[in-house]
């Protein structure tokens, strides 16, 4: 059956929305899969992403199907406490928490549990001393009723949480960490009270098990979360940058003295203007409209020097005014400055997880089900074939799990052991520990790092393809020379008796040039830039028509030959009927004359016939490394254009340590091969490395087809005309990139200008961030390895493995022991980035 046109209906595309769920209650790698796994399992929920460290789920949903609150209640309601976060003030109740003042109330409560179960060990501790030292034992502390009675306490008191969460858990068929470690408590204290209570048995009471076990598990705790603390310290501290207050003022030229009016940073508007104080932080991005000021930007670039502010210089919030009172028009406020980008940027990156992760998250869905299996299968198999083929096991004296001479008790301890030794936390902490470092080391440093799949992918990068113009160069260019042709040049000839067409010979432009390459800090390439004499009609008539076609422009070259205009003083010619093609050149009716100007294929193709002479000159130029603009008017060639970009002073350090780094490092440009070779000759650049005459749509074809070779490709763009090349290749770096097509495609964003900081800024920020995103992701890689290999060789200790060769057993304390040393290990790595990291020559 057809469906005619009439009567076809368009489907809505649906609306997809991203959120951001504060979550509590997580413990483990198996909490983060159990939420994940509920979150996907809602209806509308197209993905989510939970970090275990920052306490925080990312979820995209589709508006029409679920809303933040709905899923917020869900969680809650399966044991995870959430609440949604609000981008906007005032959205948020007053009596939610924020996640510092959440986490600030936990880690009281968990002291004031610690402080509880550490009396109890030392009372448990005391009234073994008898034992110990074969003396006199201490009355009441050394009786089976008091030690009953410690036990019961530490499981009323600071194990109850624990014991509720992981009952909590296993009735919502998502046990965790505390799953474990309730029903290895809890088997210990019902075994000895039965052994009490039951003497005939003959068993032992081991009182003292899930009290120490308790001890050391909230010790273990507190430690990892000191220690989590400390690793989103940077992170907390680029929160604290957001101002809280801002002083509003009148839009009339406001006086020295005026402060204004205090109001929340929330309600301020754009446009209106704002005083700021010498100590105070900016409150908004904005413009200086009055007064003066150096401003400390060392959050934003890493440049600890301060940078003079002066009317019409552009501030950023969170930065620091030092030394004058200053007023400025606010352009950006609330979530769009470039202070809320970079938090969110952060945040984000904290929740994307590397492809590395994803075998540990497998893992972790199904640890703690695995881990019950093992333990019970520890226990029947001491109980009905262990003991039995190895009856020596029983009263072992040198065994760290005691004497026992119960086939069933020592079964129960052995699984007791497993439940508690075995530790998921670990798992759960491997990754984004080490991301939550490593990205706010490098936020503080001006790089922005988007996650822990970029992390990896830098690891395996082996090509680095740089944009040219604006990236390894200045992206200014500067007119050089401006050669008349034919009936331009008899023109010039006549007035000057000179040949326009030779205002340089091969060898003096090329001497000049390769004398300023020498002296790269020079501010052009020839000297002097521009041999042009205002007397000379020629060359000032096409350097006035090629003004007049490219006015408005916002292509470098144009702006150039636009600057070298108004330097000559020319007049503005009216033009009309613009045409650009993209790449190629433009077209306009200028003073009723059609100009053409662009490169050699682009006049080609309009039908304007190119000499071999012409040719040759333009060859000579660009030998030199110039770009040469052909220029026709009314379809005959009038004359050539040549420009020059400099450099950037740091380009050939960053491009010898990239390459030193085992990197290989490409050249990609529109530019004229011959002019790109000899940009690239400078640079330490192989010119086989030189991709030249590619087009801006073709530099994403280009990425591509280096890939299809098998590279694995890094592109080093501005994060605006390179786009489609950022997003195309396998890591896209933007420089100094605060637009959202950097937001968007770049998987590094560098924030610190050059220009601020010619000597250590720019383009060797790139080194920098490559270094420290391979040393953080050498840090996942180390922690998923203590992970996963704790858990390999603890457990099978755990049931016992090396008891019937050895004599060697743990007990359930010793285990709890472990478990929380492993967790405290991981975090404790993750710390060792930002103490071994040095801004000077990474790690």
């Amino acid at each position: 059956m057809q469906i005619s046109p009439e009567k076809a209906v368009d489907i809505p595309t649906p609306t997809i929305e991203q959120m951001t769920l504060d979550v509590g209650g997580m413990k483990c790698a198996g909490c983060v899969s159990a939420v994940e796994r509920q979150l996907k399992q809602q209806p509308g929920v197209i993905s989510a992403q939970v970090n275990l460290v920052t306490e925080v789920a990312v979820v995209e949903y589709e508006v029409s199907q679920a809303d933040p609150a709905t899923l917020a209640e869900k969680l809650t309601a399966t044991g995870f406490p959430s609440q949604p976060r609000y981008s906007q003030a005032g959205e948020t109740s007053e009596e939610r928490l924020t996640p510092t003042q959440r986490h600030e109330q936990e880690a009281r409560e968990q002291l004031q549990q610690l402080i509880i179960a550490s009396v109890l060990v030392i009372l448990s501790t005391i009234g073994h001393i008898g034992h110990w030292f074969n003396g006199p034992m201490l009355p009441v502390f050394s009786t089976i009723w008091f030690h009953w009675g410690l036990a019961t306490l530490a499981l009323l008191g600071p194990g109850r949480p624990i014991i509720s969460d992981g009952w909590r858990g296993l009735r919502h068929q998502t046990p965790n960490m505390n799953t474990l470690v309730g029903l290895g408590t809890l088997a210990a204290y019902w075994a000895s009270c039965a052994a009490l209570l039951f003497p005939q048995l003959g068993w032992e009471c081991f009182f003292d098990e899930p009290v120490m076990l308790l001890g050391f598990i909230l010790l273990g705790r507190t430690l990892e979360q000191r220690a989590r603390r400390q690793a989103s310290a940077a992170y907390e501290s680029l929160l604290a940058l957001k101002p809280k207050v801002a002083r509003l003022i009148g839009k009339s030229t406001p006086t020295a003295t005026e402060l204004g009016i205090e109001i929340p940073v929330e309600q301020v508007r754009v446009g209106e203007w704002l005083r700021v104080l010498p100590g105070e932080k900016i409150p908004v991005d904005g413009e200086v409209v009055t007064g003066q000021s150096s401003v400390d930007e060392s959050m934003l670039t890493g440049e600890p020097l301060p940078v003079l502010k002066q009317p019409g210089d552009p501030v950023t919030a969170g930065t620091l005014n030092q030394s004058g009172a200053i007023a400025i028009q606010a352009t950006r406020i609330g979530q769009e400055t470039t202070l809320a980008q970079i938090v969110a940027l952060v945040e984000e990156a904290q929740t994307r997880k590397a492809p590395v992760q994803n075998l540990a998250d497998k893992v972790a869905g199904y640890f703690t089900y695995g881990v019950l299996t093992i333990a019970t299968f520890t226990f029947l198999f001491w109980e009905l074939v262990g003991t039995k083929i190895w009856t020596q096991v029983l009263g072992e004296g040198d065994s760290l799990i005691g004497d026992s001479t119960s086939p069933l008790l020592l079964s129960l301890k052995l699984a007791i052991a497993v439940l508690v030794i075995a530790c998921p936390c670990a798992l759960g902490l491997a990754t984004p520990t080490a991301i939550l470092v490593g990205t706010s080391l490098g936020a503080e440093r001006g790089l922005l790092i988007k996650g822990g799949d970029i992390l990896e992918r830098v690891h395996q990068l082996d090509t680095i393809v740089f944009d040219k113009t604006g990236t390894l160069t200045q992206g200014k260019p500067t007119v050089t020379d401006c050669l008349s042709i034919g009936e331009w040049a008899e023109e010039e000839d006549g007035e000057t008796g000179g040949t326009g067409a030779e205002v340089y010979s091969e060898s003096s432009v090329r001497a000049g040039f390769e004398q300023s390459l020498s002296s790269i800090a020079g501010a052009n390439f020839l000297n002097p830039p521009l041999q042009t004499n205002n007397g000379i009609s020629g060359n000032s008539k096409l350097l006035q028509l090629a003004a007049a076609a490219e006015r408005g422009t916002t292509h470098p070259l144009g702006e150039a030959i636009c600057t070298a205009a108004a330097q000559q003083e020319l007049p503005l010619l009216a033009a009309k009927d613009f045409y650009t093609e993209a790449g190629l050149g433009i077209s306009a009716l200028v003073d009723n004359q059609s100009v053409l100007l662009g490169n050699e294929d682009w006049l080609r193709q309009q039908g304007v016939t190119i000499s071999d002479t012409t040719q040759a000159q333009a060859q000579t130029l660009a030998a030199v490394g110039k770009t040469v603009v052909y220029l026709a008017v009314d379809g005959e060639l009038a004359g050539l254009i040549a420009l020059t970009d400099l450099p950037k002073p740091d380009a050939k350090t960053t491009v010898e340590q990239l390459q030193a780094m085992g990197l290989r490092v490409m050249l990609l440009t529109g530019d004229q091969p011959n002019a790109a070779v000899k940009v690239a000759q400078h640079l330490a650049i192989d010119p086989a490395n030189v991709m030249a005459g590619i087009r801006p749509d073709g530099k994403a074809a280009a990425i591509a087809q280096l890939q299809t070779q098998g590279n694995c490709i890094a592109m080093v763009g501005d994060g605006i005309n390179d786009g489609p090349a950022l997003a195309q290749a396998d890591v896209g770096i933007a420089l100094q990139a605060g637009t959202d097509v950097a937001r968007e495609t770049a998987g590094i964003i560098l924030m610190q200008p050059s220009a601020n900081s010619p000597q250590a800024g720019g383009l060797l920020d790139i080194v920098q961030a490559i270094q420290l995103s391979r040393a953080t992701f050498n840090k996942i890689r180390q922690n998923l390895f203590w992970a996963l290999g704790y858990n390999t060789l603890g457990i099978p200790v755990a049931a016992g493995v090396l008891l019937p060769g050895f004599g060697i057993a743990l007990n359930p304390a010793v285990a709890g022991a472990l478990m929380a040393f492993s967790s405290v290990t991981v975090v404790s790595n993750s710390l060792l980035l930002r103490r071994g990291w040095n801004s000077d020559n990474g790690v």
